[in-house]
Parts: structure tokens; sequence; C-alpha cells
């Protein structure tokens, strides 16, 4: 019987549970208990006092309302009770009656919690528009108390009835862009902001279901920061300030108006420029509420304002209860301690091996999205965050103190540059700069690809190497003193994907220009999502297709295989299919190969744990993840790997 009939054979009995070693899993706990997407609502209760609101969003048990006591900080919490309702993605406290709406992502539903009926808790009024909203964008109010919400990712829009409880969905009102932010004027206007690759007004009515676009457009919108604020004012009407001039939208038309008379913003309404997290809004007795700790994202104290000045500033500090934050990437410090990031907020942690002495540091950049990929450089480590791109540099010997200043630890450098966005990947070359592979930001096409030197502050970014294409995951060859990148097929982060398949591409640092693109003579690759060194000069590869790029962004699946690969010889030595039956890669990212310190390769699917022959592509399944899908794979060291379930870290005794 030859040998990979064999393996298959093996895969086949693992599979049915005959052959597997006895799975080794401990939990290390919930390093993270944070919550994202918090704003406040004020507003007031039946009997006309102050009343004050929070919405958040956390991972374990999803969004929540937190009725607040503006003596004591005390909250009474409304859940949603449902993981998948992660996110309050768009939230609206109506101006009417004081009953907050708010939108999940991404489950697409509207949820309401009426301050007059408590007992009602946080109400799920059902799913927006189940074929074009994960993500709703933004709600309004119009006049006749009517709620219309704005979606992603099919642009589209929606009403909901109060008085009936029913949805009438119109469907989309743009085929390019995805992103729609509706406000409803005074006089009965329904207008919406279309974004992010381009910037543009839709007009709708709401009698007939027409809708138009009116008024000027911004054409790449990151590229050319043009005036362009669509917003509703302290009159109710709606009103565009742009570089093309000012404008009133009214009805199914919009008007020039002279720029020197437009009103200002009415407060307390989330415009389509700051989709912001906190808005300071007033209170009826004329007290303005805003979070004090808001840019650490800690969200514990709420100051209250009174803008008359004639008495100081008070501070509740609020006793919320957090359940647990997702986790979004481990790594392996120079100081052999397990370190990682989780997801809106982006917090920092560190754990012993064993799980013990966890601590959440907190912030560690001023992103507040996540740490994507770190790096150690020396006995330091090197963390690139999403929104941004924005870099932070770690000493671990040092007390943590986190700014943007001399003496911070970790110190925020800023952003990389002004394209990118997800900094997928960093390593740390031979020389000690510090390479970034980044998907671009919204409304821009094409990765990039950046050095930064730690010893210099000098950094330079390339850009599209690969046309409409992103720089994934990096190895350095040090045979050829190459750069070699893998390439998956994110054209820009909220824009449908345009390459066919990614690819790889040899880099050369001197010359400043790859040397190479292309697929190394194998035609059936797709996105190449994990490298690692196989010895005598070989890599490993795998070629796949991230779930989030086929969820989000329009890619096609494709199998994933593992291949090994001479970079040298620019060819594809070879390679074999990963059997579905392992489980789809991790949500987020394909980077699965992992060597322990022993120098053996392993790789870990989001179900199954193999190992890799040396200098082969025989594979050997060895563990099935139990308990919940590794979400993250983590570093493997001396026999454990580390990975994620969500908010539960985790070790696998191997």
């Amino acid at each position: 019987m030859n040998q990979r009939l064999l393996i298959s054979l093996g895969i086949a009995l693992f599979i049915c549970g005959s052959v597997s070693a006895e799975t080794k899993i401990h939990e290390l706990g919930t390093p993270v208990r944070a919550l994202s997407t918090v704003r406040l609502h004020p507003g007031k209760t039946p009997t006309g006092a102050p009343s004050l609101l929070m919405t958040a969003g956390q991972n374990n048990g999803g969004i929540f309302v937190a009725d607040i006591d503006l003596t004591t900080g005390v909250c009474r919490q409304f859940s949603a009770g449902w993981n998948e309702a992660t996110y309050v993605t768009s939230s609206y406290r109506s101006l009417q009656n004081g009953v907050l709406y708010l939108g999940s992502g991404y489950a697409g539903h509207l949820h309401r919690y009426d301050p007059r009926h408590p007992a009602k808790g946080l109400e799920d009024l059902g799913p927006i528009d189940p074929e074009y909203a994960t993500y709703p964008t933004g709600i309004d109010e119009a006049p006749d108390g009517s709620i219309y919400v704005g979606t992603y990712p099919g642009a589209a829009l929606t009403k909901f009835d109060p008085t009936t409880g029913q949805f009438t969905r119109y469907g989309r009102l743009d085929d390019e862009d995805k992103y729609l932010y509706p406000l409803c004027g005074s006089d009965g206007t329904i207008a919406a902001q279309i974004k992010s690759v381009t910037y543009r007004i839709v007009v709708f009515d709401p009698t007939t279901g027409e809708h138009r676009r009116i008024g000027p457009k911004l054409e790449e919108p990151k590229l050319n920061p043009l005036r362009y604020h669509f917003y509703k004012g302290t009159d109710g009407l709606l009103y565009l300030d742009s570089y093309a001039g000012a404008f009133r939208i009214q009805k199914m038309t919009i008007i020039p108006v002279d720029r020197d008379s437009l009103p200002p913003e009415m407060p307390g309404v989330e415009s389509t420029e700051h989709n912001a997290y906190q808005i300071t809004a007033a209170l009826p007795d004329g007290r303005e509420v805003s979070f004090a700790d808001a840019d650490s994202y800690e969200y514990r104290q709420v100051r209250l304002h009174n803008p008359s000045g004639h008495q100081d500033d008070s501070i509740i500090r609020l006793d919320w209860k957090g359940d647990g934050s997702e986790i979004w990437a481990l790594h392996l410090g120079p100081d052999e301690k397990i370190y990682g990031s989780s997801m809106l907020p982006e917090r920092f942690f560190r754990s012993d091996l064993d799980g013990k002495n966890s601590v959440d540091f907190g912030q560690c950049s001023i992103a507040n999205g996540e740490g994507y990929s770190m790096t150690n450089y020396g006995d330091k480590l090197a963390i690139a965050s999403y929104p941004g791109s924005r870099l932070s540099l770690y000493d671990p010997s040092l007390p943590y103190q986190f700014g943007t200043g001399p003496g911070a630890n970790p110190l925020d450098i800023g952003r990389l540059n002004d394209i990118s966005t997800r900094p997928h990947v960093s390593i740390t070359a031979p020389d000690g700069k510090i390479w970034v592979g980044s998907a671009p930001d919204y409304g821009l096409m094409g990765g990039t690809l950046t050095w930064f030197d730690p010893q210099t502050a000098l950094k330079k970014t390339y850009h599209d190497i690969l046309t409409d294409c992103t720089p994934f995951t990096l190895q350095w060859i040090p045979e050829i003193d190459r750069l070699l990148i893998g390439f998956n097929i994110e054209s820009g982060t909220g824009a449908p994907v345009r390459a066919p398949r990614g690819g790889f591409g040899l880099w050369d640092p001197k010359e400043e220009r790859a040397d190479y693109l292309g697929d190394f003579g194998d035609k059936d690759i797709a996105d190449i999502c994990s490298l690692l060194p196989a010895g005598n000069g070989l890599l490993y590869a795998i070629s796949g297709r991230n779930p989030r790029l086929m969820v989000h962004y329009s890619a096609k699946p494709a199998p994933t295989r593992l291949l090994l690969i001479d970079p040298v010889k620019r060819k594809v030595i070879e390679s074999t299919l990963i059997p579905e039956s392992f489980g789809p890669l991790p949500f987020e990212t394909g980077n699965i190969l992992r060597q322990d310190s022993d120098g053996q390769v392993y790789a870990a699917t989001s179900r199954t744990v193999f190992r890799i022959k040396p200098g082969t592509c025989e594979i050997e399944p060895i563990h099935q993840i139990t308990g919940g899908d590794a979400s993250v794979i983590g570093p493997i060291h001396e026999g454990r790997l580390y990975f994620a379930t969500i908010w539960r870290l985790r070790v696998l005794d191997l």
C-alpha cells in the first residue's frame, strides 16, 4: 500500500475519532473584558427628569444597554444575550419619546430599549434586511416617528414603523459602494450619504420609493481630503457643506445656499462624517455628558459639565460588567511570555506560559481597533495596529506607560503611511528593520509594503506591488537577500476584490523593487496565507482563501493547500490538498503554519492540528480542537500550541 494512501486512510480514521491521541486542551482564562462601540445617550424620563443611557458592544453575551444612575453611576444592564450581535454599529435615541434604537453588527438586527418600560429589556425587533444588512450604518427618525436605517454591505435603506412593528425594506440605493448613512429632516426630507470609495448624496421619496443621486460627487476621498460634510442642522433641516459649495437638501432637490448662512450641526445626532463611539450632548437640565476616559477607551468615568460655569464638573464612575472581548492576535514575546491584543477595543495583554499572572495592560495604540501583527526585534516588541497601520514599540523590561512622547512604553510612533490600514504581517529583517505588509485604507486600492528602522525612525512605503493585491505574509530569504511576499486578493478595505488570485513576490530591498511576481509555476494558487521555513533553503506555504474575504469582499471560495516551495528556483516542488473535513481557516487569517522550539513544523485550521513531515508535504492529523473552534492560531512553544476561541485563551499539549 503506497504512502499517500496510508496518509489518506489515517486522515479518515482520525476524522472518525479512531486514531487521535487524547486531546489535552487547557483553558487559560479570559484576558480582556472591555467594551467596544460605546456611546452615551442623554434624554429624559417620562416625568421630565434627566436620563442617561449607554450602549456598548462585547463579544461574550453581545450588545447591551446600561441605564445609568446619574448620582451613583450604578448601571442597570439589559443584554441582547446573543454573541452574534456583537457591536452597536449605529444608534439613535428618539428626540420625541426617549426610546433608544440600536443596530447590531454583524447580526444586522434592529433593537429597542424603552426606558419607560424597562421590564421589556433590550428588545430584538428583527433583521433589518436579510439580503443587504450585516452592519447597520446609521439610524434616524422621521417627523412621523418612523425609524430609517442604513446598511452595509448593500448600501440599502429600511424603514421601521414603531406603531405596527413592521419593516419596509427598500433595497439598495447604490450599486457601486457598500455604505449608506441616512438622515431625516424635520421637513420630511430623507437623504443619505454613500461612501467610502466615493462620497455622494442620494435622496429618497418614501411615498413612491424613488431615489436618485444629487449634488457633487467626491472621487477618491482618502486621496482628496476635500470638504464634504453631510449633516442635520440645529433647524432640523439637512445640509451638505462641500468643496463644490454649500447646499440645503429639500425633498428630492438640492438648493445652493450661502456657506455663511449654514446652521451649526444638531448636537447629539451622529453625522455621516464622525461615525463616533462617543458623542458629547446635553441632558434636559443643560449638563453636557462625556466620557472623561474616552482617550484611553476605558469608558468607566462620565463627566457631567455645566456650561454655565457656575458649578464644577462632576465625575461618576460606572460599574458595568464586561463578559469577554475577542482575542485578535497572539504572539510569543522576547521574554517567552504570551502577548496578545483584543479586538475593538484594542487592549494589550500578557500572560505567563501557564496562564498565570495574566495582565490586561490596556491601551497600546491610539488606533483602538486591534493589534493585527507583532514581531520581536532584539529584546523588544513591535505592535502594528488597525486602523491606520500604526506602529507601537514596547520594551518588556520597562514599566508599562503608554503614550506618544518621550518615556512612553509602548510608544505609539504613528501611522506607517497615509495609505494602509490593516497591517496583516510584521517581521524583523537581519538588518533590524521591521517590515509590515498592509491592506489599504477605506476607499483606496492596492496593499502596501513598508519598512521602519527602530534605530533611526526612518521608514518607506511601496504601494500596489501586485496589482489590487495585499502583502499578507512575509519571510526573509537569506540565500538571496530577498523578502518573499505572499499576496492575497484584498484589494481595498470595504471594496470588492478585483484580482482573480494572489501570488508570490521576491522583493529586492537594495533596488527597492520586486524582481519576481508570479505563481512559482503553480496555476492553482489562490491566496498565499502563510509562509514558514522548511529547511535546506525551502519554505512551506499555505494557499487558500480567508473566510473574511468571502464574507465581506465577495471573494470566491478556494481549496486550502500545503505547498513546498523553492524561492531560489522560483517553483513549487510539491503540494497536497488539506481536507475540508479539517475545518475552515480561522476567519480573519490563514496564517496557520507554526514551528515548535525543536524545529518540528505544524499547522492548525480552526478545528484540526496536523504535523508536517520535514521536507515533504505529507501531513498527519494529530488533534481535534474541541470546545469551540480556534479563531486565532498563536505560537507553538515547547510542545504547546497557544490559541484563542474568541474571548478564551487556550493551550493544547501536542
